[in-house]
């Protein structure tokens, strides 16, 4: 006969932690107390009861002093407002992927929706789940939850948060994916099945699927214990399900060339290893030298580790000084604080959290202190190096942060690789200034990867990069480019006649007359280089690559500016710009300049301009005519002026004599 041990078989992770917990407080020598049985197991139970850990059934049975432990399944917000107000010590030990439910509910709630919790109604993982919840809908199997959306077709439509007991059946889980999808419309679902669980639960199903007969070894309160039972029932004909070795006995073996054993997450190793020896005491069990025994598949089932091993663990602790990491073995994993990230401003707190699963790299392993050494960040920084050389092999740009700088060019940090960036590949000119770059992020093309058993080299180059860019952006610019179509440009260069516009890798050219609507003698009274303007194709040439650019627009034309502005009879206030002997001219806007004639400089008769006003004079001037053809304005400033005794009498000399006329 054959025995073959499952891959994942006994402890799991929240249990192992929980039972920890019991045998480090209850060595501290103060009275322990665990509010319901810490784990489905009996025996575990029993062994604590030996050690004077009591079990409690509620807040109300636990004695003034005790500490109390909330076990792996956790409880509901009730309860610990009752722990609290007793004032008693607690020690949480639930499970912290329970824990993440509890969370999912609690927001789900903030958010308005109603949780529906799948798992058995009694289990006190669900129990606690629903005491963070005021309105939850426990159900038992997809079917029920099938149910409960028919019999009211408005629920479909509700808003819904899907969690499920961590221990549950993955492919029963499976199913409510598929109702949710055909009816609801407003559903969130959380995948909160433990991994250690669905693992245990797929090798069981592949073990089973390959065997004459299945073992399954744990308590019948359990779950998950049950779970497996019922997963390799539906893959092999006869399943044996145990609590401890004496059981083995009325097991009937005849006949079975190859059995499977796997273990519910409650069942302890000891439970484990006394199946161990009582299967290789069964006369029908084949015993020859070339089988191996089971003892001898159980070790080898354990995990091992090894110096340079990629690992999975799961945060149990975050430290001031490292991470502690939970690996599935005998020993005690941490990850010192300064390899948890590349980058030193990153802490710890700030990535990782408690029952998160992350792989690590494995550094030292000391047998004999039980402890191996891991490191996160020389696993992220192997993975770096990969990415880099299919960057490489791809010609993939990447992005870098440029870090320093030195004769032969620049350095810049990849995802905490050092990349070395010749001068020659910068992309800044001969005799530009390097350190402009310093700090800033850009897109580089991998040029080189050696790699090396301490570290290994890495060439870039950003001027790759920028050439490629700008010949796609001149391809997309000629193809799509055509008389009148609009661009944003970047001023690069100034001369006398004109200046070029970058449009987005392609440069034109403004002539110094399209840049401004008054005459200009140099570009740079209007435009300086980096300046970032819009501007029109004027006229082009594909075949010797040439455009000509337009600034100047018809919104930028003064006399159009004036026009829109001011009307006659409005007052302007204006700047005297040039005197002449028959008035003085004055600019109303930039580029518009009206004539105030010397008879209407002042409200009495004057020998010439200037005896009134100076050059570069603000004054308000009354737009008395304007002539659009020409573009020629009349300008006053004695209409605004107060009339003179004289003015006033030969005005009512004039309404006189009009009176008499009629």
């Amino acid at each position: 006969m054959r025995v073959t041990v499952a891959e994942t078989a006994g402890f799991c992770f929240g249990v192992r932690r929980a039972v920890d917990t019991v045998e480090r407080v209850a060595g501290e020598g103060a009275p322990v107390v665990t509010l319901g049985p810490i784990v489905h197991n009996r025996h575990v139970v029993e062994r604590f009861n030996a050690l004077g850990v009591r079990e409690a059934g509620s807040v109300s049975e636990i004695p003034d002093g005790a500490t109390v432990i909330i076990r792996a399944h956790g409880v509901g917000r009730a309860v610990y407002e009752a722990l609290q107000a007793r004032d008693l010590t607690v020690v949480d030990a639930t499970c912290p992927f329970v824990e993440r439910i509890h969370k999912y509910v609690r927001g789900a709630e903030d958010e308005g929706r109603k949780p529906v919790i799948f798992g058995s109604r009694t289990h006190p993982e669900v129990v606690g789940i629903s005491g963070w919840c005021a309105d939850p809908l426990v159900v038992e199997s997809p079917e029920e939850f099938e149910a409960w959306l028919v019999a009211d077709p408005e629920r479909g439509n509700q808003p819904l948060a899907l969690v499920a007991q961590t221990t549950s059946n993955q492919n029963l889980w499976k199913k409510f994916g598929e109702i949710t999808k055909k009816l609801c419309t407003n559903c969130k679902k959380f995948d909160t099945i433990c991994e250690a669980t669905e693992n245990r639960q797929t090798a069981a199903a592949a073990l089973a699927a390959k065997s004459d007969a299945m073992v399954v070894v744990g308590d019948r309160t359990s779950a998950n214990t049950r779970q497996l039972a019922s997963i390799c029932s539906a893959h092999c004909r006869r399943v044996f399900a145990v609590d401890n070795a004496a059981e083995l006995a009325d097991c009937d073996f005849s006949g079975i060339h190859t059995i499977g054993i796997t273990a519910g997450a409650s069942t302890p190793a000891w439970i484990i290893k006394e199946v161990n020896q009582t299967m290789d005491e069964i006369k029908t069990v084949d015993t020859a030298a070339t089988e191996e025994s089971f003892e001898a598949l159980l070790d080898a089932s354990i995990k091992t580790l090894n110096t340079g091993d990629t690992v999975t663990g799961t945060v149990v602790a975050i430290g001031t000084t490292e991470v502690q990491v939970d690996l599935g073995t005998k020993h005690a994993g941490y990850i010192p604080c300064d390899e948890v990230s590349a980058d030193p401003n990153v802490k710890p707190e700030d990535v990782l959290h408690v029952g998160d699963e992350i792989k690590v790299f494995v550094v030292r392993v000391n047998d004999q202190e039980g402890t191996v050494q891991l490191s996160r960040k020389k696993l992220d920084g192997m993975r770096v190096w990969d990415e880099l050389q299919e960057a490489a092999d791809n010609k993939t740009p990447v992005e870098a942060k440029i870090t320093e700088t030195n004769k032969g060019g620049l350095v810049a940090n990849v995802k905490g690789v050092r990349v070395f960036i010749p001068r020659s590949a910068s992309g800044v000119a001969r005799g530009g200034n390097l350190e402009e770059l310093k700090g800033q992020t850009v897109r580089i093309r991998i040029t080189e990867v050696i790699r090396e058993r301490r570290g290994g080299r890495v060439v870039g180059s950003i001027r790759a990069v920028a050439n490629e860019e700008r010949k796609a952006a001149q391809e997309k610019i000629w193809s799509e480019i055509e008389v009148g179509k609009k661009y944003t440009g970047t001023v690069k260069s100034l001369t006398s006649y004109g200046a070029f516009v970058d449009i987005g890798g392609v440069d034109g050219m403004v002539h110094v007359s399209e840049l401004s609507w008054r005459r200009i003698n140099n570009p740079a009274e209007v435009v300086k280089v980096g300046d970032v303007i819009d501007v029109f194709v004027i006229a082009l040439d594909p075949e010797k690559r040439k455009i000509s650019l337009g600034y100047k627009t018809a919104e930028m034309n003064p006399w159009n500016q004036f026009t829109a502005k001011y009307s006659v009879g409005d007052v302007a206030k204006v700047k005297i710009v040039k005197m002449m002997p028959f008035g003085a001219f004055a600019e109303i806007v930039p580029g518009v300049d009206g004539l105030i004639h010397i008879s209407q400089i002042a409200d009495r008769r004057i020998g010439k301009p200037e005896d009134v006003l100076t050059v570069g004079q603000e004054v308000d001037a009354k737009i008395i005519d304007i002539d659009a053809e020409n573009k020629r304005i009349s300008l006053s400033i004695r209409a605004l002026l107060e009339p003179t005794l004289e003015e006033q009498a030969e005005a009512l000399a004039e309404e006189a004599e009009s009176g008499e006329a009629e």
